[in-house]
């Protein structure tokens, strides 16, 4: 899995545990729905920290607590 791959599941996981949509954490973040639609599409493969941070705000965790999940314990390798 790729680290793109794994940050779509990490937010699809977060949205189900707390049984909100992506158009709601788009809205409680402040970014915009195409942009997290891109995200969850695999549009956008390099999603910048700072829209992860203001996911993760709007999930109320911190960044730590976004990538502790078993989905970035064995990521592919990124450099070929």
């Amino acid at each position: 899995m790729t680290i793109a791959q794994a940050v779509v599941k990490r937010i699809y996981e977060l949205c189900d545990e707390r049984n909100v949509t992506i158009n709601k954490i788009s809205n409680i973040s402040g970014i915009t729905q195409s942009t997290v639609s891109d995200i969850v599409n695999g549009s956008t493969v390099n999603t910048g920290i700072a829209t992860i941070k203001k996911l993760c705000d709007g999930f109320n965790i911190s960044i730590r607590e976004f990538f502790d999940s078993p989905l970035f314990d064995d990521l592919e390798q990124e450099v070929r």
